[in-house]
């Protein structure tokens, strides 16, 4: 490791890290300050070695990107004054340039961004784990309703009196027996 120097902590590297077009990348200004290299000495060392960053590690921002970057990140709000594109690196296009650049800082610095862009993996991984419980909650929370609407449904029928009245079952007790207590049983012999 570097001695005497202090490395950038992984949350500061978490900060500049943004989504455009679906990838998780850093703009350059924000990688050359990471690197300690101006943007321009960092953005040469891409140009002289461009075969080694294909799309999916390094692409231009449009001007509509770049707005919305500067509108978005106030730290780079001196992006509009220039009057180019920024780069925008990803993980891999990050670790490339460590490797151009190739100074002792940006070697140790490129493991601090590897690790920064895994711990974001993960973060959005856990989300994405969360949501998906949360899915099956709600969808077990529902059949639970139909369930319980179909309990409810059974105990109306059973409270509502039915259209025909029932027969009656059981014995019928004719008055004058009831009137002399309990009657007698008579057993018939044969």
């Amino acid at each position: 490791m570097m001695e005497g120097k202090a490395l950038i902590p992984i949350e500061r590297i978490e900060n500049v890290i943004i989504q455009i077009r679906e990838h998780k990348v850093i703009i350059d200004t924000d990688l050359a300050k990471i690197y300690g290299v101006t943007t321009r000495k960092l953005n040469q060392a891409i140009k002289r070695n461009i075969d080694r960053f294909p799309p999916d590690f390094l692409f231009q921002l449009t001007q509509k990107e770049k707005e919305e970057v500067i509108t978005i990140c106030d730290h780079l709000e001196n992006l509009k004054y220039s009057p180019y594109l920024p780069f925008a690196f990803t993980e891999h296009g990050a670790i490339m340039a460590a490797s151009v650049l190739n100074s002792e800082r940006a070697i140790h610095v490129s493991v601090y961004i590897v690790r920064a862009f895994v711990k974001l993996r993960e973060m959005v991984s856990t989300h994405k784990e969360l949501a998906l419980k949360l899915l099956e909650l709600e969808q077990r929370l529902e059949s639970h309703d139909e369930q319980i609407q179909a309990v409810f449904e059974a105990i109306q029928q059973l409270m509502t009196p039915p259209a025909k009245p029932r027969k009656k079952i059981g014995f019928v007790v004719k008055e004058k027996q009831a009137a002399y207590g309990r009657r007698s049983i008579k057993h018939k012999k044969g």
